[in-house]
């Protein structure tokens, strides 16, 4: 990674202002999955331990800047001062005359939370004044937020205009790995990708066709192929405007692109719909396709056990639904065996893993589902960009 990190920078006295993502799942106020604060601590138990003060700020969910009880980051500070062992004072807001007292009194290793960025209509747009204003908070910026990194906000981009902005050790995580499925990956190599439509990865297929060896589909964007090729698909979701699109994808790709051989089909789209599994070419009006058959596992099991690196972003089917997510868990079973660098790219995949117990057995797990889609795509992620390079 070019870019310089927390390693690079002298850390002992001062106060460090960190962009970290703490936009976790809350069920009932309660936080339902923290591992996205558990990914910020080796960052921040650095700064801390090297005898630096500490604010923290994220944001959390869409409050459309608006301050929404129901989206503070309380339950934030709470978990993250039971994991740290120490105090996590919650800032009522994240800027203004309070605010600022509050950060100018931190002491080295102690640890002030912002409140919710997004409750300020300035963060999204990149308001230079409202960055200016959580600038003032720190000396120096560290960013670790490499859910948000595909985002020109004020507290991922904005700040770096006034402070030394250097990365954290989780973005220094994610550059590595997903830079090595972009830059120079072991062969053979392997990208598998599902979810429901074709037209949000079109980027990544056409980055990744001249790298990978093997292209693997699943989800609901397999229709769209199958479509395409003139098979029948009943009433299974299609993205009929990307149908050009798939035949083209199809005549660059070759061989090199590989689609399910089978699938399990539903006649309605529910869990206890009746099901049963088909070949692709057998599909009859009326049903639709909700996940991979076996047939097709086995046989991407035979191209993923040869590989020496696999991509994987999107699941196979509809795997919020029990009786069509076998395919989506054989899969993440699949590259928890296999003698590869394996990288799930973030989102449901992530989620997939997580729920199949295997997220342990897998390289690297990503933290951004939109931000690892546009690495792999091979665009410019301004939260990174804007950070100084070694």
């Amino acid at each position: 990674m070019d870019k310089k990190t927390v390693r690079d920078v002298e850390l002992k006295g001062k106060r460090v202002l960190m962009r970290a993502d703490f936009n976790v799942p809350l069920q009932d106020g309660a936080i339902s999955d923290d591992n996205r604060i558990r990914a910020a601590l080796p960052t921040i138990t650095y700064i801390l331990e090297q005898g630096a003060s500490l604010v923290l700020m994220s944001h959390l969910g869409r409050p459309k800047g608006q301050a929404k009880l129901e989206l503070s980051l309380a339950p934030v500070a709470k978990r993250l001062s039971e994991l740290l062992g120490r105090p996590v004072t919650l800032a009522p807001d994240c800027v203004g005359p309070e605010v600022k007292a509050l950060a100018a009194a931190l002491q080295p290793g102690e640890v002030l939370l912002l409140e919710n960025t997004r409750f300020h209509a300035a963060e999204k747009t990149n308001d230079p004044a409202f960055a200016a204003q959580l600038a003032e908070l720190g000396e120096l910026f560290v960013n670790d937020a490499f859910g948000t990194a595909h985002r020109a906000h004020a507290s991922t981009v904005g700040v770096t205009q006034y402070l030394p902005a250097v990365a954290g050790f989780l973005i220094e995580k994610e550059i590595n790995f997903l830079g090595r499925a972009t830059g120079k990956p072991e062969h053979p190599y392997v990208v598998v990708l599902g979810g429901a439509k074709v037209s949000g990865k079109i980027g990544v297929i056409q980055n990744l066709l001249g790298k990978a060896d093997k292209v693997l589909i699943g989800g609901g964007m397999a229709n769209t192929f199958f479509k395409a090729q003139g098979l029948e698909i009943g009433d299974s979701l299609v993205e009929d405007d990307a149908l050009d699109t798939a035949r083209a994808l199809l005549a660059e790709a070759g061989d090199k692109l590989v689609l399910p051989v089978d699938a399990v089909v539903a006649n309605a789209f529910a869990n206890e719909a009746h099901r049963k599994t088909v070949g692709v070419h057998e599909v009859e009006p009326g049903w639709r396709i909700l996940d991979i058959g076996p047939a097709t596992v086995d046989h991407y099991r035979q191209i993923l056990e040869a590989a020496r690196t696999v991509v994987w972003n999107g699941p196979m089917g509809v795997f919020e639904m029990p009786n069509f997510a076998q395919g989506t868990f054989a899969i993440a079973e699949i590259l928890a065996e296999i003698d590869a660098i394996t990288i799930i790219g973030g989102g449901d995949s992530a989620a997939a893993v997580q729920q199949a117990g295997v997220a342990g057995k897998v390289s690297h797990v990503s933290t951004g589902g939109g931000a690892s889609l546009e690495f792999l795509e091979g665009k410019t992620l301004p939260g990174i960009a804007a950070l100084a390079d070694k």
